[in-house]
């Protein structure tokens, strides 16, 4: 590609985005709240599980091996 083609592929690119942007179905507010809440509590279970899963096996090492 010459150097003379930049601006020209710049600006092609640019436009096809707005395009394809234009076809994206955005999720609704409700829809976006409901998922990231969904995240907060999934990711809070995890990390209960494998706080617990760290105490468990903390305390066996304390209690048997040391």
């Amino acid at each position: 590609m010459k150097i003379n083609q930049l601006p020209k592929k710049a600006i092609s690119f640019i436009k096809e985005v707005r395009i394809e942007l234009k076809r994206v179905t955005w999720p609704t507010r409700q829809e976006t709240i409901k998922h990231t809440l969904i995240i907060i509590i999934f990711s809070l279970v995890v990390a209960a599980f494998l706080g617990g899963l760290d105490f468990l096996f903390s305390y066996l090492l304390n209690r048997f091996v040391i």
